[in-house]
């Protein structure tokens, strides 16, 4: 066959057995993807391993969470009934015990 340009089409090389430069360009070609391929799935192992641990861990939080909550809303409601209570003198002594915690602190840390 001939191009309108006078070139020739050159006939597809062929090789006698496996020692073929192509085959062993090829059989490298897949050795390379075939390591990348493990790497892949030894990261994507990897990366679940660590999505499971984040999971426990935040579901561990979300209870502690929880738990913080409704111990924050049963102090809430102690102290609720408190002023609600016949006794307001109990929110007077609970102001000044805290400004002399707050006092003593900072006594004790400026002369430190």
């Amino acid at each position: 066959m001939r191009r309108a340009h006078g070139n020739y089409y050159q006939p597809v090389p062929t090789f006698d057995g496996p020692s073929g430069s192509l085959e062993e360009e090829n059989d490298q070609m897949t050795n390379k993807l075939k390591d990348k391929i493990t790497a892949l799935k030894h990261l994507s192992i990897d990366i679940g391993a660590e999505v499971k641990y984040q999971d426990k861990m935040l579901h561990g939080m979300s209870e502690d969470f929880d738990r913080t909550g409704g111990f924050l809303g049963n102090t809430m409601n102690r102290v609720l009934r408190l002023t609600k209570g016949s006794h307001n003198y109990y929110i007077l002594y609970l102001f000044i015990f805290s400004i002399v915690v707050f006092f003593v602190l900072y006594i004790v840390l400026k002369f430190r």
